[in-house]
């Protein structure tokens, strides 16, 4: 498959995407746990269908020492007995968040309530930014059809 669009030929997306993924390099290094970073941005590119951040966010993960186990299971993460409670919150919130049209009232009180149990308020600033952020990439992947599979660990970093 060949993306729709080279992101690195284009100056217009480079003058917009410079700063976005420095915004994403920002999240990175917030207090936000790393793993659940990863669980978040594989959860919402699942939701999302986006294949390029899925090889990613698996190949970071997993070089970063996450379970394979744990990553064959972040769709099925309420039945799933391998995520903390703090972890479940925040992919209860990603759902939410990135599922948004779904619900008449966007992300629920409940939903938040269990998320600020389990963070404190900059934690869930880079949760909530992480979730809007990975939604922004993962459209601008699915919409142009950038492919998936050729990901080396640190390639963007």
């Amino acid at each position: 498959m060949d993306a729709r669009l080279n992101y690195t030929a284009s100056p217009t997306a480079g003058k917009v995407l410079g700063p976005v993924m420095a915004a994403g390099k920002a999240v990175k290094e917030s207090p936000l746990p790393p793993a659940t970073q990863e669980l978040v941005a594989l959860r919402v590119s699942q939701i999302n269908g986006c294949a390029g951040c899925l090889d990613m966010h698996t190949k970071e993960a997993a070089a970063a020492g996450e379970s394979a186990v744990r990553l064959n299971l972040v769709a099925a993460w309420r039945e799933a007995t391998v995520f903390t409670d703090a972890e479940r919150a925040a992919l209860e919130l990603a759902e939410a968040g990135t599922r948004i049209a779904d619900a008449a009232n966007g992300v629920g009180d409940e939903v938040w309530a269990n998320a600020a149990k389990h963070y404190d308020g900059e934690q869930l600033t880079a949760l909530v930014i992480l979730v809007s952020f990975m939604n922004l990439v993962n459209r601008l992947n699915v919409i142009t059809q950038q492919p998936a599979g050729n990901y080396q660990v640190g390639q963007f970093h």
